[in-house]
């Protein structure tokens, strides 16, 4: 504003001039107005890049919208001006050449567009003293045991001084931390460790370097934020499942996501199985699976395997979580009947030999036979095959770019026989006529062979001997009919196919009789003799308790007997009245009563009763006949009288007596 308060003035001042002196005067005004819109606000700065460059490299700021603008560059040595050049970039690259790089001198710029021009302040200095590294390239970060590791690439091979600014990425905008690290140079990067930070956390980084080894160095320009999640602390929680189909096992991988913090960049899973590593049988298989989802297929065959899952960001890498699958379907194997380690083997076929020691099939070294491997690789097999030693051998073939067994059976190289006995043979459970015998099996070890049974030997008192055959699945059997009081020696071996082994040998003595037996025996029987005649008697007592028995009448015994004397006992009779109904006859009316007879009977006096004077008869007789002319008098025919004493009612001595007969 004061440069054009200024012109205006000096205008007006121009017309009282003469025309020529007042057109001089404008074009130096102009010419001064024209310098007046042109700004450079700093010096040049000119470096190198590294201490073994030769360029060296020039820049500078400036405030300009034109676009036609250039740039002088001059130095100034021991007061001699240089013109470097014209450029119209920024930074301007000079060889080392055309400097005095050795000596201070001075450096400055002219900035010219079509409606100004201006220079910058000079810089002096040693050229040789500046280097500025390039802004930190390919910064990465990761997680390790103290803390986190940032790393980028090394402009040169000595260390350098660090500025590292870090904020976590759910605080304010500012960072939090700056710190001023000698970094360590490594595999061509700088490194620097920060120690005190939460490895849960998420994190913003950036980074600028200088050079330590000139006097007069610059920092570099930031490198842009750099992301580092937290780290992948624990492997993955994964669920499996598993499907047979042929002899293809199908595995079905799935996992929880990993913590959100971890997950602020990409997250990839990293799928492998110890099957694809060994080429077999499907060459073309890829050796690993990566993925950003959480769940993964694997196909794998019936040989045991393993697969791991490991998580990744770009900050850290989590423990491997192993699905270990045993051999598939390992019960009841059989042995095998032809193997191809003297055959031909197919692009898509593979053999796979694992060494077993144990029962569990826990496999120890693998051996891989493969098309690829050809005619020398088939006989380092052979050679590295041990004799006796129990082989689990495998042959897959690659169906649809799947793996899939075809044949699993137990194999030998050569066979023998086993070079132990049975274990811990021993006998219990002795009696007069049998005992139990115990073993363990002979360790796979030292079977030598495949053992197909067990031969027991059994000898009396060192005389005769008897030996049978046991399964191999039997640890345990009982010998029977046994003679009392007798030593017996057995022997135990296993046997192969090509013979018997080692015997494990053991003896007893079978118990002897005892008279205590005997007795025990007929005390035995006592008891119970002696027990259900007890028993016997209880039942009847609670027989007569709940049924007790109905009482019989008594009717006395009346005897006849002689008199000692001619004198008669005199007895006094008494005779109720009796009625006697006659029983008649089906289609028989009743006509007429039956009479009533009353008699008196005197004890010890003879009967007086009509039709009968015979003496020392009976008191039966004398009521027969008393009843009988009792029944005459009534004018009963013979069939009437015979009915009516069938059913006679006898009235003694105050009872009364039913009588029945059996009519003829």
């Amino acid at each position: 504003m004061t440069i054009f308060l200024n012109f205006q003035h000096l205008m007006e001042t121009i017309v009282h001039w003469n025309s020529l002196q007042g057109f001089t005067f404008f074009l130096f005004l102009t010419t001064i107005s024209k310098g007046s819109g042109c700004e450079l606000p700093s010096s040049p700065e000119c470096f190198r890049q590294n201490n073994e460059q030769s360029v060296y490299f020039c820049e500078w700021s400036f405030n300009t919208n034109a676009s036609d603008a250039r740039f002088d560059f001059y130095f100034n040595f021991t007061g001699r001006k240089t013109r470097l050049g014209e450029t119209t970039k920024n930074p301007y690259e000079i060889v080392k050449e055309r400097l005095v790089v050795g000596f201070k001198i001075d450096i400055w710029i002219e900035g010219n567009t079509s409606n100004s021009s201006c220079m910058s302040p000079r810089w002096s200095g040693v050229l040789k003293d500046r280097v500025k590294y390039e802004a930190p390239r390919n910064v990465s970060g990761s997680w390790w045991s103290n803390g986190l590791i940032l790393s980028w690439l090394a402009p040169e091979t000595y260390p350098a001084l660090a500025e590292v600014h870090i904020r976590p990425m759910d605080a304010p905008t500012n960072y939090l931390v700056s710190r001023f690290i000698n970094t360590t140079f490594e595999a061509l990067k700088y490194k620097v460790l920060i120690v005190n930070l939460q490895r849960d956390k998420a994190y913003l980084v950036r980074i600028r370097h200088r050079s330590t080894r000139v006097k007069d160095p610059l920092w570099s320009n930031w490198n842009p934020d750099l992301v580092v999640p937290a780290e992948l602390e624990h492997e993955p929680e994964i669920t499996s499942t598993l499907e047979l189909s042929n002899g293809t096992r199908k595995v079905m991988l799935t996992w929880k996501p990993m913590p959100s913090a971890a997950a602020v960049t990409n997250v990839t899973f990293n799928v492998k199985d110890t099957q694809s590593s060994h080429d077999c049988p499907c060459r073309k298989k890829k050796k690993e699976h990566n993925t950003e989802q959480n769940s993964a297929t694997v196909y794998v065959s019936y040989s045991s395997v393993n697969i791991t899952v490991v998580a990744k960001n770009p900050a850290s890498q989590s423990p491997q979580a192993v699905i270990r699958l045993p051999v598939a379907s390992a019960t009841n194997l059989k042995i095998c009947n032809e193997t191809l380690l003297n055959g031909k083997l197919k692009k898509t076929t593979c053999v796979e030999l694992y060494e077993l020691q144990d029962a569990q099939l826990k496999p120890k070294p693998v051996m891989i036979l493969t098309a690829r491997g050809g005619k020398k690789r088939r006989e380092q097999i052979k050679t590295n095959m041990r004799d006796y030693i129990r082989y689990l051998y495998f042959e897959h073939r690659c169906v649809n770019g799947k793996p899939q067994t075809v044949q699993m059976c137990f194999f030998y190289k050569k066979e023998g026989v086993p070079n132990k006995e049975p274990q811990e043979l021993f006998v219990s459970d002795e009696t007069q006529n049998s005992a139990q015998l115990f073993w363990k099996p002979i360790p796979y070890e030292h079977r030598r062979g495949f053992l197909t049974h067990y031969i027991l030997c059994v000898k009396i008192n060192s005389q005769n001997e008897e030996c049978f055959n046991i399964s191999t699945s039997k640890t345990s059997y009982r010998l029977k009919n046994l003679t009392p009081d007798t030593r017996y020696n057995i022997s135990l071996a296993g046997v192969t196919r090509t013979g018997k082994g080692l015997q494990a040998t053991a003896f007893f003595i079978t118990l002897s009789e005892s008279p205590v037996n005997v007795w025990l025996s007929f005390g035995l029987l006592f008891g119970f003799f002696l027990f259900s005649t007890m028993c016997t008697v209880v039942l009847k007592r609670i027989r007569i308790l709940i049924l007790p028995p109905v009482p019989t009448p008594v009717i006395p015994d009346f005897t006849s007997r002689q008199p000692e004397s001619e004198q008669k006992w005199e007895r006094k009779e008494e005779v109720d009245e009796l009625t006697l109904l006659q029983l008649l006859q089906e289609g028989t009316s009743l006509t007429e009563k039956t009479p009533v007879f009353t008699e008196k009977w005197s004890d010890g006096s003879d009967m007086e009763n009509e039709g009968s004077d015979s003496e020392g008869s009976s008191d039966e007789c004398e009521s027969s006949n008393s009843t009988s002319q009792a029944l005459r008098k009534s004018g009963m025919t013979d069939i009437e009288k015979m009915d009516v004493e069938l059913a006679m009612l006898i009235y003694r001595n105050g009872l009364v007596f039913d009588v029945k007969g059996e009519s003829p």
